[in-house]
Order: C-alpha cells, then structure tokens, then sequence
C-alpha cells in the first residue's frame, strides 16, 4: 500500500549531466550553455520544462532527460543526446555523482518534481562548433579563480577568502562551531601553514557556500567569488575537476585531451592546467618516460618557439600490460 508520502516521493525526474572537459589552447575549458529567453524552447526539443533553469541569467552544464523506455543504461542515455545536440563523440566517460538533494531546483517548493540528476564527466578532442545554441567553452578557472596556482598563490585568496573565511570562524557562537570553522578551512584552504591539497576543490566551493562567500548562496557578503552557475551545477563542475585532478595522477586519462601526436612540453602544459600547479620540468619527462607512457614518433615539431622538439604518441599497449600509473610528480 502507497501513502502520501510515498505517492509524494514518486513524482521524481531523473536528468543527465554532462562536464564535458576538453584541452584548448592549453587551457582547461568546459562546455556550457548561456540560457536565454528562448534558448530552450528553440533549441531543446528533446528536453522537458522540468529540467532547465527558468528565469536564470547564469549558465548551465548541458543535461538532459533520461528516458527508461528509448535509454538501455544511463550511460547510452548520455552518450546519445550530447553526441546528437552537441556534435561532440565523446571519448572518455565516467560517472561522478548522484545528485538528489531536496531543494536542488526552486520550483520543487512550487510543486515541481524532485530532480535526480546523475553526472557524467566527458573527456573530449573534438572542440568545434556545437549545435547546440549559445553553448561556449569556457576556461573552467572563471568558476574557480583560486583554483589556479600556476603562476602562483592567487592573489584574490590573501586579499579577499582567506581574510572573509577568518571573519566567518569568528562568528562562530560556540566553542566546538569555532573550531570545526577553523578545522576546516585550515585544511581547505591552508590556513597557517597547512598544506594546500589540488584535489580538494569541491570541499573548497562548499566550504564558500556555507560561509555565504559565493553567488548561489543568495546571500549578500564581503566577498562573491568566481563566476556563478544556475542551481548547484558549479557544485557538479567542482566534483568533476577534483575527480579529473585525483584520476591524472594514477591513471593516463590526460591523453584523452591531447592529440595524436605532442610534444612533452605540450603534455607538462596540460597536466600543468589541469592541476593548477607549475611541474619541475625534468622530473616530469623523466616520470613519464619512466613509466612508458609516451613513444617517440621520430618527428620533430619545427612550429615551437626555441628549438625544435621531438613529437611522441601515446604508448595505449601500456593499458593492457598493467594498470598504468599516471603523472604525479614526486
């Protein structure tokens, strides 16, 4: 027997998203979508009201619905509507996250369903024009500005989050709030010494949210920080980027954003984009060539500035002779 509640429980929708991650320019960029007043009546036939952000000025991740009766798996799901609206095979695929909080969409407090939205992080090579309208590649640091250390500690963490995140551990209205406060952000954001940790990104943007320091918190603070994103689609990028930054570092998954052929400095550019942090460079050529990951063609690229640099491949049998390390460098 069903009761109310269980009846309430049922209207549920499930969607698909998709952080789809490709290497332009050397620069970590990220698909989004730029709604407008008729974007998605014009361009989203497939997609239901439900699903998209109405009355939202920020972008959004493409997503889409799945549907149980055309979609055998979740998977085939979103391989199928981003490769027909996007025009982008995607290569690379796992899924992040499941996510089911109440209170995801504003319009569940107006009646609306409860939206499910499992994520998918897509890794691509294919970065041409995408059918779906206003759908931009943007460099994924404009989400996250004190995320990139590559030229070093970014100045907005001394000048502005660290000195907020303080102001926030001090209004702390007990002693056991106060510390965990500062527990917390020690260990995100490497208060007083404590090391910072690249992978820690999601645990950073949720730490700001808390503290009322980003857009979607929809309160007014000190501090507003980075470029804001409709619902908790900036929360689904942060998962991905700690994942993607976790994955580079035992597994070879940086080759499924270069092109056939690269030089090694190329490759260091794209770790080194994707961590946010600058590697010693002879470490790095001598951990990569250590590990088999990469050939040589025998070509040089003559098109570098300086001297010309041998081309390398990369070496897939090392997929099949064991499970490859990636490219942490020690």
């Amino acid at each position: 027997m069903i009761n109310n509640d269980d009846a309430t429980q049922a209207n549920i929708t499930i969607g698909l998203n998709a952080v789809i991650v490709a290497n332009i320019d050397m620069q970590p960029k990220v698909l989004v979508i730029r709604p407008t007043a008729d974007t998605f009546a014009t361009s989203y036939e497939t997609l239901t009201d439900h699903l998209l952000p109405q009355n939202e000025s920020h972008e959004v991740l493409p997503f889409g619905p799945f549907y149980p009766v055309k979609h055998r798996t979740l998977e085939t799901g979103l391989r199928s509507w981003v490769e027909e609206q996007t025009h982008h095979e995607i290569g690379y695929l796992e899924q992040l996250y499941t996510f089911g909080n109440a209170g995801r969409d504003p319009r569940e407090e107006k009646g609306g369903p409860r939206v499910i939205s499992v994520s998918y992080l897509a890794l691509v090579q294919d970065t041409g024009r995408s059918k779906m309208e206003n759908a931009v590649w943007r460099n994924w640091y404009q989400y996250f500005p004190w995320e990139d250390w590559r030229d070093g500690k970014p100045a907005l963490l001394n000048a502005e989050i660290i000195p907020a995140l303080r102001r926030w551990i001090k209004r702390a209205k007990a002693k056991d709030q106060h510390q965990s406060r500062y527990e917390r952000a020690s260990i995100t954001f490497g208060l007083d010494g404590t090391p910072w940790n690249d992978e820690l990104v999601l645990e950073r943007y949720e730490l700001l949210y808390e503290a009322h320091l980003v857009a979607e918190a929809q309160k007014e603070e000190d501090v507003i920080c980075g470029k804001a994103m409709a619902l908790d689609h900036r929360r689904i990028l942060a998962t991905a980027i700690g994942r993607l930054r976790g994955k580079i570092k035992y597994r070879p998954v940086v080759f499924e954003l270069m092109p056939s052929t690269f030089t090694l400095l190329e490759l260091q550019n794209v770790v080194e984009a994707l961590s946010g942090n600058r590697l010693h460079k002879q470490n790095f050529r001598r951990l990569v060539e250590k590990k088999g990951l990469v050939e040589p063609t025998g070509k040089i690229e003559s098109s570098t500035r300086g001297r010309p640099a041998a081309q390398f491949r990369f070496r897939r049998d090392v997929l099949t002779e064991r499970r490859a390390l990636g490219v942490r460098n020690n």
